[in-house]
């Protein structure tokens, strides 16, 4: 009986799911793209391409990777160091709270007195910190989502790049990772050179800044 019912059952077909739908459209509008711009006979269209929709998204998302590197100067250079001169002073507000408390009430125990203390010491610390990012405008994972934002290189994994028939293969001549990492060492040694810069202007500040203080002193 199980067999017979087995027979007139159809089986099922899997669906496919439309995440899959909208990624393979979205591959097809990429090589009717490729196909489309008017590149030279010499020139590889699919590799072109790739190289101009990624350069064109970073030159779209540069403001918004600008707008998070100072979100995080911002972070490093302000908030923090303003939160962390605020924690003795919260500190031994919140004692002071807790001692007249005690004074007040004698049947607490000095254990209890701790624990409350540290309890209000961490909600105060906390409101803070919420108080000191929203008065700075520092919104830190905001500024996460947006620098991970950008789907070009997931749309376009599947996509010949030169020797390779898909950027999802290892090349085995070892060509595209010799260049890759060349521009990456130059990139990242930009970067320092540009970071040196900038440390040692804030380090000048910070020096004008705490001879001010000590003139005033």
């Amino acid at each position: 009986m199980l067999a017979v019912r087995a027979r007139l059952v159809p089986p099922r077909c899997r669906q496919p799911s439309n995440k899959r739908f909208f990624i393979q459209s979205l591959c097809d509008g990429f090589l009717d793209l490729a196909i489309a711009l008017p590149y030279p006979p010499s020139v590889p269209a699919y590799s072109t391409t790739i190289i101009v929709v990624t350069v064109a998204s970073r030159v779209a998302l540069f403001p918004l990777a600008l707008w998070g590197r100072n979100n995080l100067r911002r972070l490093e250079d302000v908030v923090l160091p303003e939160f962390e001169r605020s924690k003795p002073i919260v500190s031994r507000q919140i004692l002071n709270d807790v001692k007249r408390l005690s004074i007040n009430n004698k049947q607490i125990t000095t254990q209890a007195l701790q624990q409350l203390h540290l309890q209000r010491t961490r909600e105060k610390l906390k409101e803070e910190r919420k108080r000191l990012l929203a008065e700075h405008k520092c919104h830190p994972m905001l500024a996460i989502l947006v620098g991970a934002g950008n789907p070009t290189p997931r749309l376009c994994r599947h996509e010949p790049f030169f020797t390779l028939t898909s950027l999802n293969h290892p090349d085995s001549t070892w060509t595209i990772p010799i260049i890759l990492g060349i521009v990456t060492m130059a990139n990242v040694e930009s970067n320092h050179w540009f970071m040196r810069g900038v440390q040692k202007t804030r380090m000048e500040e910070r020096e004008e800044h705490a001879a001010a203080e000590g003139k005033r002193a």
